[in-house]
């Protein structure tokens, strides 16, 4: 795995673009996003193999206890990360739960659950960093 890919969930409108999406594809992540619950488990279920989702607790059509339940009967080893900023939440069993929306902490997050894959993103940074100085001299 390379490049994970992750299903960020935003209720932001579908012409927007999402903050949460724009950090993660800074970072070399590859996203999909869904604006609604619905469109989350269409995408998951057409991409199973998805890496992680990035959820935030509150403004879906149905609670995410809920919501997270449908995800495990499609993907019952994918990770799932919970923004909550201060509210706390009980959306059941997820893989990491951030009381901030502070993009920091969700990118160290990340490369907490998926070391090797961090590894690698910054091991291609760092290759193409050097390849560009070359260039430039």
């Amino acid at each position: 795995m390379l490049r994970p890919c992750f299903l960020v969930i935003d209720q932001e409108f579908p012409g927007s673009i999402s903050t949460r999406k724009l950090v993660l594809e800074t970072a070399k992540y590859n996203v999909l996003t869904a604006y609604s619950s619905s469109e989350a488990l269409q995408i998951l279920q057409r991409y199973p193999g998805l890496d992680g989702i990035v959820l935030n607790a509150s403004g879906h059509e149905e609670h995410c206890l809920t919501l997270i339940e449908k995800f495990r009967k499609i993907a019952p080893e994918i990770r799932i990360v919970l923004t909550s900023g201060k509210d706390t939440v009980d959306c059941g069993t997820v893989d990491l739960h951030l009381d901030s929306y502070d993009p920091r902490k969700l990118l160290a997050a990340l490369a907490k659950m998926f070391p090797e894959a961090n590894a690698r993103l910054v091991q291609r940074d760092d290759e193409l960093e050097d390849e560009y100085k070359g260039r430039a001299e």
